[in-house]
């Protein structure tokens, strides 16, 4: 496992969540972080105390990465405060929760609100980070958070999958331009315990498709922040030979996942 310790990780949509988890993953292995968040301020705040409590540093930034200057701007403070850049996690997202079926549940408005942030955003953050790592010893690593809707078409929304799928090639197509110096991977959760899930479903809709996707996952799991968070740690610290590859963090879910079989 390559050693993090005083390495500099980018943390997007990191107030709480997988981003929160992998922020203080990724400071128990003694890098400094910076939390970035877009209206939840006080989460990113307490996320920040925690990963100073184990000795590194953080820098908290508020703002949206669908606006390029903010992308250009969290960069900026990195490299200002540390110096460099060696990790790039690439967590925010949004989505609209919207049955498939309903062609009318989605505008060409929240195509583009989902896009600006799932994809384009990243590719922002991507390129904001980049002539850094480029120029650095070690380079960097770059970690899209994606989601099993970028391999089975079943998720919140249509929008939502469907970005996550563009996400997916966008992560082929950068590892292949970006090498030797970035390396660059994504993770695709299934299922993710949390708020951000029980907020959008509903109480009752949540505790339904939890069950559901543990009964028919073929190790009886849903995913968590912390594995998810486990999953990005693996593509950042783990073989330093792989770049452009996707690992579902699911507990098999999708082995048995598709569209006709979808609840």
């Amino acid at each position: 496992m390559k050693d993090l310790k005083n390495s500099v990780a980018i943390i997007t949509g990191s107030s709480s969540g997988v981003g929160a988890a992998t922020a203080k993953l990724l400071a128990g292995e003694g890098c400094h972080v910076l939390i970035n968040y877009n209206s939840n301020s006080a989460g990113a705040e307490a996320v920040a105390e925690e990963c100073r409590a184990m000795g590194v540093e953080c820098l908290v930034f508020g703002g949206s990465v669908a606006e390029d200057a903010n992308c250009v701007a969290m960069a900026t403070e990195a490299i200002e405060k540390w110096g460099r850049v060696d990790i790039l996690v690439n967590n925010a997202g949004t989505t609209k929760f919207v049955d498939h079926s309903n062609l009318d549940g989605l505008s060409s408005d929240d195509f583009q609100r989902i896009y600006a942030v799932n994809v384009i955003g990243s590719y922002q953050m991507i390129r904001a980070v980049s002539e850094q790592m480029k120029s650095q010893e070690g380079g960097g690593a770059v970690v899209n958070v994606a989601s099993t809707a970028a391999v089975t078409g079943i998720g919140s929304s249509v929008a939502y999958a469907a970005s996550k799928g563009a996400l997916v090639t966008m992560t082929l197509s950068l590892a292949r331009a970006l090498g030797p110096k970035l390396r660059i991977n994504a993770v695709c959760p299934g299922f993710i315990e949390g708020d951000w899930l029980r907020e959008g479903l509903g109480d009752e809709k949540y505790e339904e498709l939890m069950d559901f996707h543990r009964r028919n996952s073929p190790l009886g799991v849903t995913a968590t922040p912390d594995t998810v968070a486990d999953a990005i740690l693996h593509f950042i610290s783990g073989p330093q030979v792989v770049t452009g590859e996707t690992l579902i963090v699911d507990g098999g879910r999708h082995l048995t996942m598709t569209p006709l079989g979808r609840r």
